[in-house]
């Protein structure tokens, strides 16, 4: 058995709300799925989550899920530190963009610093599991702004020291986005087509579903809790996201 906090409870990687426009409510593009699955996952028994507003899964599953709702988020940091008992595992999943945020300065205080903050909470808290769902490209030494943050949060978050952090990085999320660029959507669109022919020789290794992503972040952290994880620092992409997905979740 296992409990989990859930930092990105209201995006596509879930329950599926609508999309987040602005900068005032995390974009949470590839969280919504995670809470649908710790709902009906037998093996979590108690799951927390933290967000500025409500969940529609808190009211369906009220035995099993405890909500935070706090707009400010400077003060969730502290409510993350005063968690007793402090959940086995702790799912980050939120994000936001360039145009949401107001310009990359403000994304990065957004992505970077509150999340190495939450973290940094997490483990004075007493939190063993750490679940990142990070993208495809990650590296703190690239060249371009974006990539080269999401490298810095995952090294960022390794440094804090968790007995394990699990690193999921999504290509493209396949799936309807209420809120997608014109080319996204149409990559979507190939996506989908190829996933139909073969998604195993022309998909997976590219792009992913959403609710594939859900669920193989909620298997991840269980097994890492479990001992089970591949490495310390476990790092899961591509194929491994699908593969994992569709693998037992086991008690």
């Amino acid at each position: 058995m296992a409990s989990a906090a859930l930092i990105g409870a209201t995006g596509m990687v879930v329950c599926v709300l609508d999309v987040i426009r602005d900068f005032n409510r995390l974009i949470l593009g590839q969280g919504s799925q995670i809470l649908s699955h710790l709902c009906s996952s037998p093996p979590y028994t108690q799951i927390t989550f933290l967000a500025r507003r409500n969940h529609p899964a808190v009211f369906s599953h009220e035995e099993k899920v405890k909500a935070f709702i706090e707009a400010d988020t400077s003060k969730w940091a502290s409510q993350i530190k005063d968690l007793r008992p402090p959940p086995d595992i702790f799912f980050s999943a939120f994000a936001t963009t360039r145009a949401a945020a107001g310009g990359f300065d403000k994304q990065y205080q957004v992505e970077h610093d509150l999340h190495l903050e939450l973290a940094k909470a997490a483990k004075e808290a007493g939190i063993k599991v750490y679940v990142l769902i990070s993208a495809q490209g990650a590296n703190k030494q690239a060249m371009f702004g974006y990539p080269k943050m999401k490298g810095e949060i995952e090294e960022g978050i390794k440094a804090i020291g968790f007995d394990h952090t699990v690193i999921i990085r999504p290509g493209l999320i396949a799936g309807t986005r209420e809120e997608s660029r014109p080319a996204e959507a149409a990559i979507r669109k190939i996506a989908a087509a190829a996933g139909h022919v073969n998604a195993g020789l022309l998909k997976d290794f590219w792009a992913q579903d959403a609710d594939e992503i859900g669920q193989a972040a909620v298997k991840a952290g269980l097994q890492a809790l479990q001992g089970q994880a591949a490495d310390k620092d476990w790092l899961i992409a591509g194929k491994d996201i699908v593969r994992l997905a569709r693998t037992d979740l086991k008690e």
